[in-house]
């Protein structure tokens, strides 16, 4: 199992890996971006993007993108062009920190996710927001946050429980789980198990586990999914047994594993926007979505 032994070291080397990832990137000419909007009370980490593609007039479909990060590291500024890419297939993307732990406990990311979505619906107009046709992706981390909300806008106990109040009647039209966590099991050497413990109120007990684990919270009506990963993901082994979990609910779900033996890729490829890998899969998922705007 990949492992590494604290969180700030995960942090510092993904600090590292993002800062190379997005060297020399500028913003595309052919996209105009709305920055740092407040959606919440928290100064910093309720602040989200807008990119829209410049030419393209009136309400489009909308991608809300979740960093990953493991709770615990993450931020709009390393996912801009990444965001900025899927705009210029045609979408308005909303690209958002939210809180991170150990400060912030389980489910202030959900939390935080919902107030986006609130914050969506009230500035359609401004930001010319198709409101039915909206779309959420994620990636590590971010694709579980991202489950667990479409599971909190399906279950109204689960919603209850954690006291959120999800749009009346929203749900994503489509989602894209992006080398995605969707297990956790205490005891196993993940990294991301560590990271989990500093979210959780109780510091990881096996309850809280399960409790963060999508596979463990699916319902009958979710989203149609587009899953990717890569052959090089250490997430990997968790991928074919969720997506059979989705083929066996009757969800509409396509799986998509990129890379080859010489070439495997690696965790989160596909937001490393100079990889024509990651342009491949990126125009893949948004095509998929696509199929939803008709």
């Amino acid at each position: 199992m990949f492992y590494i032994t604290t969180t700030k070291t995960f942090c510092k080397s993904n600090a590292i890996d993002d800062a190379k990832r997005n060297a020399g990137l500028t913003t595309p000419e052919d996209i105009e971006r709305f920055d740092s909007k407040r959606y919440g009370p928290h100064r910093t980490r309720n602040i989200l993007d807008v990119y829209r593609p410049k030419g393209m007039k009136g309400k489009l479909p909308v991608i809300f993108s979740i960093h990953g990060g493991g709770w615990v590291y993450g931020n709009k500024e390393i996912m801009q062009f990444y965001c900025m890419s899927l705009a210029q297939r045609g979408f308005a993307v909303v690209n958002f920190n939210y809180r991170l732990a150990p400060n912030h406990k389980h489910p202030s990311s959900l939390i935080d996710t919902n107030m986006v979505i609130k914050w969506i619906f009230r500035h359609a107009e401004e930001y010319g927001f198709d409101t039915g046709h909206i779309f959420g992706v994620g990636d590590s981390v971010g694709a579980t946050i991202l489950g667990l909300y479409c599971h909190l806008c399906l279950n109204e106990d689960y919603a209850k429980q954690l006291g959120i109040e999800p749009p009346k009647g929203f749900l994503p039209k489509a989602i894209g789980l992006n080398c995605g966590l969707y297990t956790l099991h205490r005891g196993e050497e993940l990294l991301i198990d560590n990271c989990a413990c500093e979210y959780l109120p109780n510091g990881g007990t096996d309850e809280e586990f399960l409790s963060l684990s999508l596979d463990h919270h699916l319902d009958l009506g979710f989203p149609p999914c587009f899953m990717l990963t890569a052959l090089g993901d250490f997430l990997l082994v968790q991928d074919e047994p969720f997506y059979q979990k989705l083929k066996a609910l009757g969800v509409e779900a396509e799986f998509h594993c990129y890379g080859t033996p010489e070439n495997p890729l690696g965790h989160v490829f596909h937001i490393n926007i100079k990889l024509p890998e990651a342009n491949k899969a990126n125009d893949e998922e948004c095509a998929f979505f696509a199929r939803y705007c008709r």
